[in-house]
C-alpha cells in the first residue's frame, strides 16, 4: 500500500490513497480542490481503489471533491469504494448521492 496522498493519476482521474482520517484528512482536502481546479478534463473520476482505511473523514473529502468538480462545471464519477466508506455512506443515506 503506498503512502496516504491525493495524486492525479493520470488526466482526469483523482487518485486517493491510504488512510483517510482526521490527521491526514486536512491535507488532502486542500491538495485535491487544487488538482480538480488544475484539471482540464470535462470529468473528474475519484478512485478509490488504493484506500486502505477510512474513517467518516474520507467520506467528507469525497463530498467536498465531488461540489469542487460540480462548481467547477465537471462531471463527475466515483471508482473503487472500499467497504468502509460504503458502509458510512449508507448509515448517512448518501448512497444515492454517491451514485453518481
Amino acid at each position: 500500500m503506498s503512502d496516504t496522498g491525493v495524486t492525479m493519476a493520470e488526466p482526469g482521474v483523482l487518485r486517493l490513497a491510504g488512510v483517510l482520517d482526521y490527521r491526514s484528512g486536512p491535507a488532502l482536502r486542500k491538495e485535491g480542490k487544487a488538482l480538480i481546479a488544475a484539471c482540464r478534463e470535462p470529468k473528474v473520476v475519484f478512485d478509490c481503489s488504493s484506500v486502505a482505511r477510512s474513517t467518516s473523514v474520507g467520506l467528507s473529502l469525497l463530498l467536498g471533491f465531488i461540489r469542487d468538480a460540480q462548481a467547477a462545471g465537471k462531471g463527475w464519477e466515483l471508482r473503487g469504494m472500499p467497504d468502509d466508506m460504503r458502509d458510512i455512506a449508507e448509515v448517512y443515506d448518501l448512497d444515492e448521492v454517491l451514485a453518481g
